[in-house]
Formats: structure tokens, sequence, C-alpha cells
């Protein structure tokens, strides 16, 4: 909930993730005023229809002469050459912070060449989503009870970061902070592989020989599995390829860890196999548990 203050806040991409976050501090009287840039002019045109922003800007430049927080909700690939330009003509912005899922080259790059204005920048990322895309599809609860991950370092301004925390807390959302290396270790196992699986399991059953029978008597289970596979295509394109070398760490875990199950199965070891089973199940129960907590506000 917002404490009264109110901000002018401005979006640099308005897609699902940046329209989430308009909605959410807009409603909550966080945001005085929300304005747009954007590359595709009918998403700014469509925010404007929603109700979701108040004006549209011409540019990135012109954006940054008018708000007290800007927001840069890109796709990752399109961030550095963005946040660059953001910080070198900071205007009135009084922070900058992005939403990108891969923070490591990012962060070193826009410091290397934007250092007078670094220390207003404080990266984030919101660990929520959905498989659906696009400003129509934003929505004003998208993060309440997440999580929301910043990862500033000993020159980040304190006042810069305690707003862009507070932003997100008047979103609904927890905000943690961590480490640029950390962070993308961890959602490399807790997000980008889960999603590499599952385009993977999915292309490879659409080329089998059966597919046909396959994807007719798959049921919920597989829809379950599989529903990150709906994501966008160029995003994830980006961001396996941005966090490149920790994606990598964690697809050799997770071949290691799928072959010594195969050796398990080869080998007929139903106790082993069962372990593992056990072992997997208690570690999800658990996590279910603390996510359900989590979504109703109880940690």
């Amino acid at each position: 909930m917002s404490d009264g203050t109110q901000y002018s806040v401005g979006f640099v991409g308005i897609g699902l993730i940046g329209g989430s976050l308009a909605r959410a501090l807009k409603n909550s009287g966080f945001a005085s005023s929300v304005s747009a840039w954007d590359r595709d002019a009918d998403a700014l045109e469509q925010a404007l229809k929603l109700g979701i922003i108040d004006t549209a800007s011409g540019s990135v430049a012109a954006l940054m002469q008018t708000v007290n927080i800007a927001v840069l909700a890109t796709p990752t690939i399109a961030c550095e050459s963005l946040i660059i330009d953001m910080l070198k003509e900071p205007g009135i912005a009084q922070c900058i912070t992005d939403v990108a899922s891969v923070k490591g080259d990012l962060y070193r790059r826009v410091v290397d060449a934007a250092p007078a204005g670094a220390a207003i920048y404080v990266p984030g990322h919101p660990i929520a989503g959905s498989e659906r895309s696009g400003v129509a599809a934003s929505d004003a609860a998208l993060f309440e009870h997440h999580r929301v991950i910043l990862t500033p370092d000993s020159n980040t301004d304190p006042l810069a970061l305690g707003l862009v925390q507070k932003m997100w807390a008047a979103a609904g959302a927890t905000v943690q902070c961590m480490g640029v290396e950390e962070h993308d270790n961890v959602l490399a196992a807790t997000s980008h592989l889960p999603h590499v699986l599952a385009y993977a399991l999915v292309d490879a059953l659409a080329q089998s020989p059966i597919r046909d029978d396959i994807f007719r008597f798959a049921a919920g289970g597989f829809r379950d599995f599989t529903r990150i596979a709906s994501s966008d295509p160029v995003m994830w394109r980006d961001i396996s390829l941005a966090n490149r070398d920790a994606l990598l760490s964690s697809l050799d875990g997770f071949c290691d860890h799928l072959n010594t199950l195969r050796s398990f199965i080869a080998a007929r070891d139903g106790e082993a196999l069962e372990n593992i089973f056990r072992s997997s199940k208690s570690a999800r129960d658990e996590f279910a548990r603390d996510l359900a907590m989590r979504e109703r506000g109880e940690t």
C-alpha cells in the first residue's frame, strides 16, 4: 500500500510487466501520473485506450524529463542500449530501474558505459509473469504476494534503492536484495532451466512419429508441465543466451541427474528410484506449502 506520497512514473516499454506494474501503481495511489514510451505505437495506443497510462511520450529523452521514477520494461536484448540512454539523460528522475531477468552482463556494461548515472540505477527483477504477453494481458494483481529481487551494489544511491523498494511494495510485492551473480545463478535454476525443459519436451514429442496419438491422449499432467512452453519464444531465446553460462551449468547438472535416473531404470533399481521420487515429492510439497503461505500473505 502507498503511504500517500505520489510520484510520476514512466515506463520504457509497456507490455505485460510494464502494464501490470502501471495498473498496480495507479490502483494503490503510488503514481500520480503514468507515462510511457514504446517502439510499438499500437501498444502505446492500446495502453492509452485501456487507461493504463495517462500520456504517451514521443521519445525516451522526453519521458525522462517528466518522471520521478523510470522503469525499463522491455525484452532483455533491448535493455542495454535503452538503459544507457536513460542514464545519460536522467532528467528529473530520482531513480531508474528495470525488470530484466538476467542482471550480470547488463549491469557490468551499463556501469562501464554510464558511470556518472549508475548510482541511481537499481537493477530489479519481479518473480512473476504469465505465458501470455502484451499490454492487454496486464493485471494489477500480478505482483501481489510475489517476490521482487533487487541487485544493488555499494555504489547504489540509498535514496534510489529506497524509492524502488517502496514502489514494488505499493504493487503488493515482497522485495529482497541479493548480488548480481547469485541472482543469475538462482534464476537459471528456478526459471530459465524449467522453460528450456518445457520447450525441449514439447519439441521432442512434436517430432515423434506418433505425435498425433501423444497429443491426443495427453491430459492434465502434460498440460501443467508444459504450460510455460506457450511463453514468448523470442523473449526466452534472448534470456537463454544472456544467461548462457549459468544456464549451461544448470543444464549440465540436470543432465547428470537425469542420467542417474536413467541408470536406475535400466538396472531395474526400484529402491533407488523410489528414494529419489520420495525425496522429490517431499521437496515439492514443502515448496507448495511455502508458496501457498506467501500467496495468503502469511510470510
